[in-house]
């Protein structure tokens, strides 16, 4: 699992507990959805695997959606552009704070992540809930911009860049989705300083 950037405060046994729960919910939910197809998976099933009654399931997820859909990395970035020095650029603290949470990514989180997107990837449901979760990654990185620049949270400039930026990295890396690896960072990480160089374009002669 990515360790958490050092800025964030460590974790009271409380709360290593229920990380820990949250966590083996979605690896055997993950699972199931692997071996039997995501319809076919109820919610008592997950319950049953990770060793958990259905109604301590719905203490940590709303519905059997939200395991597919929900992951730390927007929370671990946001907290490593917080870190991030205080002159760099908005783009290139995300281009820093990216390289910290998936750099630390270990051969075993890939493998989940590759799963949960494909599975997200396959129900159209949960393609459909994905630009939600979009709208949220967006207020998200608008908020610690906004911090960053000492601007108004609801600043339309700082709302329009926390859109690039988001934008950008889905229109790049939405086909990725079941090829999670290092070529996906790579990828990202051009994305974000083609972005920062203003998106140079040079137009092509169209062929004879």
């Amino acid at each position: 699992m990515a360790s958490p950037p050092e800025s964030r405060p460590a974790l009271g046994l409380r709360e290593r507990k229920k990380a820990k729960t949250r966590a083996a919910i979605q690896q055997h939910a993950l699972r199931l959805f692997a071996e039997q197809g995501f319809y076919e998976t109820t919610v008592d099933q997950i319950a049953e695997a990770a060793e958990i009654s259905p109604s301590t399931f719905f203490r940590y997820f709303a519905t059997k959606e939200a395991v597919a859909l929900s992951d730390e990395y927007d929370a671990l970035l946001i907290d490593a552009m917080r870190a991030q020095p205080p002159g760099l650029t908005p783009i290139t603290a995300m281009r820093a704070a990216i390289a910290d949470v998936w750099g630390q990514l270990d051969p075993e989180d890939w493998n989940q992540e590759r799963a949960r997107h494909r599975l997200i990837f396959s129900v159209p449901e949960l393609r459909a809930a994905m630009l939600d979760e979009l709208a949220r990654t967006i207020g998200l990185i608008a908020q610690v911009v906004a911090e960053r620049e000492k601007l108004p949270a609801d600043d339309f400039a700082i709302r329009v860049l926390a859109g690039a930026l988001v934008g950008a990295l889905t229109s790049t890396t939405w086909d990725l989705g079941t090829a999670l690896d290092k070529e996906y960072f790579e990828i990202a990480d051009h994305t974000l300083a083609m972005l920062e160089q203003g998106l140079p374009f040079s137009r092509r002669t169209p062929p004879a």
